[in-house]
């Protein structure tokens, strides 16, 4: 397994991860700057093909990520998980980031008369 970064430029990165010379998975981060000016990195991809999953190949472009982050002088790293998918999660807490805020929403758009009946 590896991880190849291709940076975009010194705030942002784009990784492949492969395995035996095949890429099976992406990933992708950016450097943005928080209202005091502080770096954040931001993972914006981070992707294994289903059938490449639980060889390491998430956790060596996860590493390189963090890397480019602690390269670029970022304050911390974050990264999203969707509700409901407690395997990206614990994923993402392995490598020490905690849940710290919840997005909630509320569909606006008229209910269709069709399907409310």
């Amino acid at each position: 397994m590896e991880a190849a970064i291709r940076q975009a430029g010194p705030r942002s990165s784009v990784i492949v991860g492969t395995i035996d010379g095949t890429v099976v998975g992406y990933g992708a981060s950016a450097i943005e700057d928080l209202c005091d000016g502080a770096p954040l990195a931001v993972v914006s991809d981070l992707y294994v093909d289903p059938e490449a999953r639980g060889v390491g190949v998430g956790e060596a472009m996860m590493d390189a990520l963090v890397a480019h982050a602690e390269a670029a002088g970022a304050i911390g790293i974050d990264a999203l998980a969707l509700p409901g998918d407690r395997a990206t999660k614990n994923f993402f807490e392995s490598f020490g980031l905690k849940a710290r805020a919840i997005v909630v929403h509320r569909d606006l758009r008229p209910s269709d008369p069709e399907t409310t009946g």
